[in-house]
C-alpha cells in the first residue's frame, strides 16, 4: 500500500491549514461567547472566500460547484478543517448537510436535485436529518414510531423526533419513518421523506440542552414532532420501502468523515498540549514537560493519533475500491476506536491544561461538550463492539445471538 500522500492534496491542505489559521481561529471565541445567529454575517462571509479560493464543498462533484475529491482524498482535508469549530461549516461540507447531499445526489429525482440538492450544495440553505427518537432507544433503524401512512397522493407522517442536528434554522429535513408497518421483512418497512420545515404539521419543540449548553444554528440538536404532516409522495426518496438501505449508504462515508474530523481535533488539541508544556512554567521553574508524567501524555497521544489516522485512511481506501459493504468491519472498528482516542486525548489535554482547560479560553472544553456523543451517535460503540466480534466469532463456527 502506498501511504504517500498526493501533492495536489498537500498542497490544498497546506492551503486549508494558512486560511483556518488566518480566517477562522481568531474568530473562534467569538462564536463561543455569541453564539451561531450573531455570527452568521461574518461567518458567510468566511463561506464566501472560500468559494472565492475554490475550495468549496471539497467533498462534492464538480458538477454542483464542489472540487469532486475522492472519499480518501477528503480523508485529509477532513482532518484539516477538523482543526476548528468551524472548519467543516465554512467548506460546507459538515454533518448533516454533508450527508444529505450524498443521499440527494444517489438517490434524488431530477426535481427533487433541483429544489433541495443544488442550493444546499451552493449553500443557500441548510437542512437536517430527523431519524433518532426518544422513545424507540438504541441501535436500531428497524425499529421507530414515527409512522408516514399513505393518503391519496400524500403521505401523513406521524411521529416524534429528537437529536434532530441542525434542525433550529434548516430549510428543510429528510424524515426516516415507517410507511410499511406490517411488513415481512423490518429492512424494507421505513422510507425516507423530504419535508420543508416551515410545512404545517412540523413541530420545533426545542433544542435539547447538552452538557449545559443549548445551541443554537447548525450547532444544535433540536426536538420536533410531526403532527399529521402532509408529505407529496413525489418528496419520497429512492423508492418505498428503501430508509434502510439508504441510510446503510450513507453511514459508511458519513463515518470517515466523522473519524478524520476527530482526528483533525485529536491535532489542534495535541498542539496545545505541547504548547502548554513547553510554556507552563512549575516549581522550581522548570517547563511543565519535564515532567515524566506529561512526556507519556504526549507520547501515547501521538502513537493513538497516528494509528487512528492509518486505521481510517485504509477504510476511505477500501470504500473507494470497493464499496460500503466489502468495508463494514473496517467501519465498525474505526466508529469505535478513534472515538475512544478522541476521547482520551481531550480528558488529557484538560488533565495538562488545569484549571485553565475547564474553561472557554481554549476549545478544549468546548470540543469536550460537544464531542463525548462521539461514542454513542452513528452506533454506540458496545453495538460496533458487538458485531465486529460476532463477525470474527462466524469464522471459528461460534453463533453469537
Amino acid at each position: 500500500m502506498d501511504f504517500s500522500i498526493p501533492e495536489h492534496i498537500q498542497s490544498l491542505c497546506k492551503k486549508i491549514r494558512a486560511f483556518l489559521e488566518e480566517e477562522i481561529s481568531p474568530i473562534e471565541p467569538q462564536l463561543m461567547e455569541k453564539g451561531f445567529f450573531a455570527m452568521e454575517p461574518l461567518i458567510n462571509e468566511k463561506r464566501q472566500a472560500v468559494k472565492d479560493l475554490g475550495m468549496w464543498a471539497p467533498h462534492f462533484s464538480k458538477e454542483y460547484g464542489g472540487m469532486g475529491l475522492s472519499l480518501a482524498e477528503f480523508a485529509h482535508v477532513s482532518e484539516e478543517l477538523g482543526r476548528s469549530p468551524l472548519g467543516h461549516y465554512v467548506f460546507n461540507c459538515q454533518a448533516p448537510d454533508v450527508g444529505n447531499m450524498e443521499i440527494l445526489h444517489h438517490f434524488g429525482t431530477d426535481e427533487q436535485k433541483s429544489k433541495y440538492l443544488e442550493p444546499l450544495v451552493a449553500g443557500e440553505i441548510r437542512s437536517c436529518f430527523a431519524m433518532t427518537e426518544p422513545d424507540h432507544p438504541g441501535a436500531n433503524p428497524t425499529w421507530m414510531g414515527t409512522t408516514a401512512l399513505k393518503e391519496g397522493s400524500d403521505y401523513v407522517v406521524n411521529g416524534h423526533k429528537w437529536f434532530t442536528t441542525a434542525a433550529d434554522g434548516a430549510n428543510f429535513t429528510i424524515i426516516m419513518a415507517v410507511t410499511d408497518p406490517e411488513g415481512e421483512n423490518k429492512y424494507s418497512r421505513a422510507s425516507m421523506l423530504i419535508s420543508p420545515m416551515d410545512a404545517e404539521g412540523v413541530e420545533f419543540v426545542r433544542n435539547i440542552s447538552v452538557m449545559g449548553e443549548p445551541g443554537e444554528g447548525y450547532v444544535s440538536h433540536a426536538e420536533l414532532k410531526f403532527n399529521d404532516l402532509r408529505v407529496p409522495e413525489d418528496h419520497l426518496l429512492g423508492g418505498e420501502g428503501a430508509g434502510f438501505a439508504i441510510a446503510q449508504e450513507r453511514l459508511g462515508p458519513g463515518r470517515i468523515h466523522h473519524c478524520m474530523r476527530w482526528i483533525g481535533i485529536c491535532e489542534r488539541v495535541f498542539d496545545l498540549m505541547c504548547q502548554r508544556a513547553a510554556s507552563r512554567m512549575v516549581a522550581p521553574g522548570k517547563p511543565l514537560g519535564t515532567k515524566q508524567i506529561v512526556q507519556t501524555w504526549l507520547a501515547e497521544s501521538r502513537a493513538e493519533i497516528n494509528a487512528a489516522r492509518l486505521m481510517v485512511l485504509h477504510t476511505a481506501w477500501k470504500i473507494d475500491k470497493e464499496g460500503n459493504y466489502a468495508a463494514r468491519e473496517e467501519i465498525s472498528l474505526i466508529k469505535f476506536y478513534v472515538a475512544d482516542i478522541l476521547q482520551k486525548v481531550l480528558d488529557r489535554a484538560i488533565q495538562m491544561h488545569g484549571a485553565l482547560g475547564m474553561t472557554d479560553d481554549t476549545p478544549i472544553a468546548w470540543w469536550f461538550r460537544h464531542e463525548r456523543a462521539a461514542r454513542i451517535y452513528d452506533g454506540p460503540d458496545e453495538v460496533h463492539k458487538s458485531v465486529v466480534s460476532r463477525r470474527i466469532l462466524k469464522a471459528y463456527d461460534i453463533k453469537v445471538s
